[in-house]
């Protein structure tokens, strides 16, 4: 029997879509409608200073790339399995791209996150 990466891969997509579902939804409103329309927030909570603050920070840079990690290999996952529905069947080409570009993109996230 031969080791598969598919528990991996799937925590992954999972982990990823209980924040998209949880979380994506509240950054939207938060980041894109209630701190610049000044709902509930003030401008000030996002300003330049605080949002590099929490970006110096442990939690900060944790929170930050667990975000974008887990929102990529979510994605990721989801277009893979998509092809099927379009008639692209699971080949190495299709694998290599769909779980390369989130692979790399980790590893991107990681090199720019981690010296702020």
């Amino acid at each position: 029997m031969t080791r598969s990466n598919a528990p991996l891969v799937w925590s992954l997509f999972g982990a990823g879509g209980v924040l998209a579902a949880l979380v994506g939804p509240a950054l939207v409103f938060v980041t894109g409608i209630a701190v610049p329309a000044g709902i509930l927030m003030s401008h000030d909570l996002m300003s330049y200073q605080r949002m590099f603050g929490f970006a110096q920070s442990w939690a900060g840079k944790i929170i930050i790339l667990a975000v974008i990690v887990l929102f990529l290999w979510h994605a990721a996952l989801r277009i893979f399995h998509m092809l099927h529905d379009f008639g692209i069947h699971p080949g190495v080409a299709s694998k290599l791209i769909c779980f390369g570009l989130p692979f790399l993109c980790t590893v991107a996230a990681f090199y720019w996150v981690l010296p702020i």
